[in-house]
């Protein structure tokens, strides 16, 4: 996210701090005002294969690498990314930096939306709804229908679910 300093947008803050209504009016506003932008994710897979804060990181280097523009300077919230830029993780960054407050708000956009197409994909497991694994309908849809190819298989529910306990009575 490389914003123009020409062209301020007022209302940006911590993507968790603000209501769904409210990101989704920012999110064109910053596509169209940024000087260039770019969302990247990692799959299910490669959250399971190298976990979430490693896949979290591999999503900001592809990020940062669709820029149209070169960035010469990251500011990351909390962490670093793989890439021989100069960089500065900034702890609650998203909260104070704007950068990193547009580009929170673009990402968890593209997440609802991919979570809105899932929900099309897989009906019964209320991802436009839920936006999340942890919601009790969506872990009572997870025991009945079983998990999708978008699940974490390190998630413990689904973990679960697919491994039996190693617990059984010897009876079986």
């Amino acid at each position: 996210m490389i914003l123009d300093p020409d062209k301020p947008i007022q209302g940006l803050n911590d993507s968790k701090q603000l209501d769904e209504e409210t990101r989704e009016e920012l999110a064109p506003k910053i596509r169209d005002r940024a000087l260039a932008w770019a969302v990247a994710s990692a799959s299910a897979a490669e959250i399971d294969r190298i976990n979430i804060l490693q896949a979290s990181r591999l999503a900001m280097k592809r990020a940062v690498e669709s820029l149209p523009v070169a960035a010469d300077y990251l500011l990351v919230d909390a962490t670093t990314v793989d890439l021989p830029l100069p960089q500065e993780a900034l702890i609650k960054g998203d909260a104070r930096c704007r950068s990193i407050a547009a580009a929170s708000i673009l990402a968890k956009t593209a997440r609802d939306t991919k979570l809105k197409e899932l929900d099309v994909t897989y009906p019964g497991y209320g991802f436009a709804k839920n936006k999340g694994y942890g919601a009790p309908d969506h872990l009572a849809a997870l025991r009945k229908l079983g998990p999708t190819p978008e699940h974490r298989k390190t998630f413990a529910p689904v973990r679960n679910l697919l491994q039996p306990s190693l617990f059984k009575e010897a009876g079986r």
